[in-house]
């Protein structure tokens, strides 16, 4: 089953393309899935694919705020190599989240950051973004895909005992500053990726 979890607005799907990419839709499902964009009430929605059938459930917002504290765990999904595709609920991040607690997920000797529990990472150097290698198990993030799109970025190790600034990005809240005990994330470039992640908001089809 192909799945996703939306933000929906009076201008249209934000990420669409990036969502689209991620559910793979035939031309049927591609005409539900466009019928759905501009009928539904604007919120939060999850969308499944499966069979050919496409349904749509609302979801409460984002669980994610700004200034929220954060926790560290060893990835559920360490098993698994590089991105993997959006489980649908019940998955195995739900036993690392936390209400109210950003937990950022690690390898197993706790030593890399790879993802948060219901985010990407991203970290900021000084001069570019960062963002954890390409082969580390975590979700395949729409925004994270958008943003590596429009903006410098290179690949490397995120340290969990450094000190380059964080930000938690995903397709619902937009971009997170969370309280690691870090260096505040330049809100000159946090602007920049906010306008990306508004500027791809549209509706499906022509």
């Amino acid at each position: 089953m192909r799945y996703t979890l939306l933000e929906l607005t009076a201008r249209g799907i934000v990420l669409c393309d990036h969502h689209l990419r991620r559910l793979g839709l035939d031309e049927a499902e591609l005409g539900a899935f466009a019928a759905f964009a501009r009928t539904a009430t604007p919120g939060t929605w999850a969308v499944y694919a499966d069979g050919g059938e496409l349904r749509f459930s609302g979801r409460p917002g984002s669980r994610l705020r700004d200034s929220m504290p954060v926790r560290f765990a060893p990835s559920p999904v360490l098993a698994h190599r590089g991105a993997l595709p959006k489980p649908c609920p019940p998955s195995p991040y739900d036993e690392v989240r936390v209400p109210g607690v950003a937990t950022l997920l690690t390898s197993a000797d706790g030593v890399e950051i790879f993802e948060a529990c219901s985010a990407a990472v991203l970290a900021w150097d000084g001069g570019a973004l960062v963002y954890p290698p390409r082969d580390r198990p975590r979700v395949g993030s729409t925004a994270e895909a958008a943003i590596l799109d429009a903006l410098p970025a290179r690949e490397s190790p995120i340290a969990a005992a450094g000190s380059m600034p964080l930000l938690l990005v995903n397709a619902i809240k937009g971009a997170c500053a969370v309280d690691a005990g870090r260096e505040p994330f330049p809100l000159e470039v946090r602007r920049r990726i906010e306008d990306v992640i508004a500027g791809s908001t549209r509706y499906p089809g022509p």
